[in-house]
C-alpha cells in the first residue's frame, strides 16, 4: 500500500463523512461539508501526481482512483438533489456520462485498447468540483446565481467531454470491437 493508494482510499473514506455532515443539518454544516469535499477532491490530483512522480502506479490505484472520483461526485450530486439545491436531471446527465464513458473504456480495455483521460475530461472534473462547492456554499448573496452558473458550465463540459470520448473511440467501436 503506497502513498498514492492511501490517498485514494482516504478519498473513499471521506465520502461517508461528507454525507454525514450534510445529513446532520447543523449550523455551518454546509461549510464543513464543503471543506470535507475540498479535502477529498484535492486528493484526486495529488494521488495521481505522487504515483507518477514516485513511479508507484499500481493496478489497485488504476482501479480505485476512478471509482473514488465517481463515488465522491455522485454522492455530492445526489445529496444536492436531496437538499433541493440541484435539479435531478443535472445529476442524471453527469452520472450517466460517467457510466457511459466507464463502459466505453471497459469495452476498449477488453480489446487491449486504453482510452486515456483527455484534457476535456480533466476540465470536466475541475468544473464539476468547483460547481459542487459553489452549490454547497451560500455564494449568491450578491444576487448572482454563482452555483447555478458554475453547474451549467460543468454540465457543458461533462457533455462535450463525453461526446469527445465517444468520437475518439468511434473507429474502435466500428472496427476493433467484436460482438
Amino acid at each position: 500500500m503506497n502513498t498514492a493508494n492511501k490517498l485514494t482510499l482516504a478519498r473513499i473514506f471521506l465520502v461517508p463523512i461528507f454525507l454525514l455532515v450534510l445529513a446532520l443539518k447543523f449550523r455551518y454544516g454546509y461549510y464543513i461539508a464543503a471543506l470535507v469535499f475540498i479535502l477529498a477532491a484535492s486528493t484526486d490530483g495529488l494521488d495521481g501526481y505522487i504515483a507518477r512522480k514516485k513511479n508507484q502506479v499500481t493496478r489497485l490505484g488504476k482501479l480505485m482512483d476512478p471509482l473514488a472520483d465517481k463515488l465522491l461526485i455522485s454522492a455530492a450530486l445526489i445529496s444536492l438533489v436531496e437538499l433541493r439545491r440541484l435539479p435531478a436531471w443535472v445529476a442524471v446527465v453527469i452520472i450517466g456520462r460517467e457510466f457511459a464513458v466507464t463502459g466505453l473504456r471497459s469495452v476498449a480495455a477488453t480489446e487491449g485498447y486504453v482510452i486515456a483521460a483527455s484534457k476535456l475530461g480533466k476540465i470536466k472534473t475541475v468544473t464539476q468540483i468547483i460547481a459542487i462547492i459553489a452549490m454547497l456554499l451560500p455564494l449568491d448573496r450578491w444576487q448572482w446565481p454563482i452555483g447555478e452558473v458554475a453547474m451549467g458550465i460543468a454540465v457543458f463540459f461533462t457533455v462535450v467531454s463525453g461526446v469527445d470520448y465517444f468520437l475518439k473511440a468511434l473507429p474502435l467501436l466500428k472496427t476493433g470491437v467484436k460482438k
